[in-house]
């Protein structure tokens, strides 16, 4: 939220202090028959812990790291604006690790199972409250394991897959970012000041052959990690006075769990806090659609460090510490749209949200907010516990650009509405969250900027227009059935045979992960249609009894050939469905055949298809394959 220079009257104007817009990127089609008023649902209740990103294991496993140490920030880098998205780190410049040389020399290599190399560095940063990693990458084998822990908690590891790193900066360079900061995955925030970046390359992969760098790193030096809720310490920093804990008003215990605190970093280094809301569509699909501002997240590489914080808020009512419910979601997300006309960023998250989420209803009619409708706001100020402000819609602004940090809103009629409080207030760190209707069934609006201050109800703020956006863009993705939505392709691979498991199956894919230790989940490899989907072509799998690897075609003319000739390949039937040939959104599958094993490996990343044909000189590269999606 951007705090006003002056204030205005209804009719006048007023200069405020923003973050920034941004231009526009739609990334779907168009669909036909929108709604306009679409209710909340609650979350499926699904067991996630098979496939979180968050593991378990002995700390006897953990190889002992090189080290780099970075003194304290200097205080000056601390001081914030305290409008907009709340700054919450600051970056620095890494020299020991700053190339892929440098940093190579700094990973002392050992050997792990099944004959992998493993190896760590720790950084530490004095004073910290945390510390993100900006992990740059060149060349990264997609069946590698990068983990992120603390030297204090070697047992509990962030893990991720090389292949999704890979997937991350792919949908940067896609949007556009071929910079370094496209290139770049950032480690998530665990809450300390020391943080040990572990890498685990495949058997066969000489460590030569990695090509990654640590230059930046971003210094967390806000207290954003508070007591839990059997430690009775008021929190540190928490935001004025006259904001009121969500906790205390159970009539709004559904949108309580629709709302997240998010932190986020940008291409310089700098961490911010925002906060942004689960949206519900008209089918009711689940999909993970959330809203926030264009000032906070307006490109696809700061969405793809987007950390989302849930049930962040108190216990009980006003009790001051924090519920031990909160659960923390890791892996990004992938922007839709994004327009500084409405200060509107619709994102689609990468991670499911947690069981006892909800997906908030939304009404995107003209005279949903009309002057004098009561609201509600439910918001993360300073970046602190939930909390839950109370007025009206007192008119409507036309708000632009004054450069720099300034937004000038002025007039009677535009896309943003002006909002007075009658209780609570918002504050730097409320961006991007949503203006309810007064009963918290609908979402109609995103907070821009303003000048909302405890004790001042003269003083307004300014919310992007839920219909404006939704009619521009939004309907494309949640006024539509979503009947025939692409579903993920989850990737394994196997350490016994060196081969790779695809499957569409969230059964299966769990089945997996707990009955074949052998077996290590790499996460998401691509999206396709069901096998049933009307035109498409089906994707065939096989199942070799003799090597234990699969085998998938999209050529019927292969697979009778295969069910011909190779009788040790068991024909199991349709998988999914994608396209034989080029065409809309879709990427090519690339292919490879492995003749010492007779197995065949799939790629639909660009990055990861060109590692292996530097790395792997056994493997032959047959081309496309087919083409699938890399979103849904």
């Amino acid at each position: 939220m951007q705090t006003a220079v002056r204030a205005a009257l209804a009719l006048g104007v007023a200069a405020l202090a923003a973050c920034g817009g941004g231009g526009e990127v739609v990334t779907a089609a168009t669909a036909p028959a929108p709604v306009l008023r679409v209710e909340g649902r609650a979350a499926p209740q699904a067991d996630d812990l098979l496939i979180s990103s968050v593991k378990s294991r002995s700390a006897a496993l953990a190889p002992v790291p090189a080290r780099v140490a970075l003194g304290p920030l200097a205080q000056s880098k601390q001081l914030g604006d305290t409008t907009g998205p709340m700054l919450v780190g600051a970056g620095r410049d890494v020299t020991a690790t700053g190339t892929r040389e440098r940093t190579l020399q700094q990973l002392n290599w050992r050997a792990g199972e099944a004959g992998a190399q493993v190896a760590a560095i720790s950084f530490t940063a004095e004073e910290a409250h945390g510390l993100r990693l900006g992990v740059r990458v060149g060349a990264l084998p997609g069946s590698a394991m990068l983990r992120v822990y603390s030297q204090a908690r070697p047992d509990t590891v962030f893990q991720i897959s090389g292949q999704e790193v890979l997937q991350r900066i792919e949908r940067n360079r896609n949007a556009g970012d071929h910079s370094d900061a496209g290139r770049t995955w950032w480690t998530p925030d665990i809450g300390s000041a020391e943080v040990t970046l572990e890498i685990e390359l495949p058997a066969g992969v000489p460590a030569g052959a990695l090509d990654i760098a640590v230059p930046r790193v971003s210094h967390i030096f806000a207290a954003l990690e508070i007591p839990q809720e059997q430690e009775v310490v008021s929190k540190i920093n928490e935001s004025d006075p006259c904001n009121l804990d969500a906790t205390c008003y159970d009539a709004y215990a559904n949108q309580r769990n629709a709302v997240a605190r998010m932190l986020f970093v940008n291409d310089d280094g700098l961490t911010y806090a925002c906060t942004g809301t689960l949206l519900s569509d008209a089918s009711g699909s689940g999909t993970p659609y959330f809203l926030s501002a264009n000032h906070c997240i307006s490109s696809q590489t700061a969405a793809s460090t987007l950390q989302t914080d849930w049930f962040y808020r108190s216990p009980t009512c006003n009790s001051r510490t924090l519920s031990s419910a909160t659960t923390k979601r890791y892996n990004g997300a992938t922007l839709l749209y994004a327009s500084s006309s409405t200060d509107t960023s619709f994102l689609r998250l990468n991670d499911a949200p947690p069981a006892g989420t909800f997906f908030a209803g939304w009404d995107a009619s003209a005279g949903a907010a009309a002057t004098g409708t009561p609201v509600v706001g439910l918001h993360h100020p300073q970046a602190d516990l939930l909390k839950i402000s109370f007025g009206s819609v007192v008119g409507q602004s036309s708000c632009t650009s004054a450069g720099g940090t300034q937004v000038t809103c002025s007039g009677t009629s535009g896309n943003f509405y002006r909002v007075g409080w009658s209780q609570g207030t918002t504050q730097g760190g409320s961006s991007g969250s949503a203006l309810f209707s007064s009963d918290g069934r609908y979402v109609m609006g995103t907070l821009y900027a303003g000048n909302a201050v405890c004790g001042v109800t003269t003083s307004a703020d300014f919310y992007g227009r839920f219909d404006v956006a939704y009619n521009t863009a939004l309907k494309q993705w949640l006024g539509t059935a979503s009947a025939g939505a692409r579903r993920p392709i989850y990737r394994f691979y196997n350490a016994t045979t060196g081969a790779h498991f695809f499957t569409p199956s969230a059964q299966e894919r769990d089945y997996v992960i707990a009955t074949y230790p052998a077996f290590s989940y790499e996460g998401v490899a691509f999206y396709a249609y069901d096998a049933s989907a009307a035109g498409q072509d089906v994707v065939y799998r096989f199942y070799n009894t003799t090597t234990g690897a699969h085998f998938y075609t999209i050529s019927a003319a292969e697979r009778n050939y295969v069910q011909m000739t190779y009788p040790a390949f068991k024909y199991e039937g349709p998988a999914w469905s994608a396209q034989a040939a080029a065409g809309g959104s879709a990427t090519g599958i690339f292919r490879f055949y492995k003749p010492s094993t007779g197995t065949h490996f799939y790629t639909i990343s660009a990055a990861e298809r060109d590692f292996v044909i530097a790395t792997y000189k056994d493997y032959n590269y047959e081309g496309v394959a087919y083409y699938a999606w890399t979103g849904n």
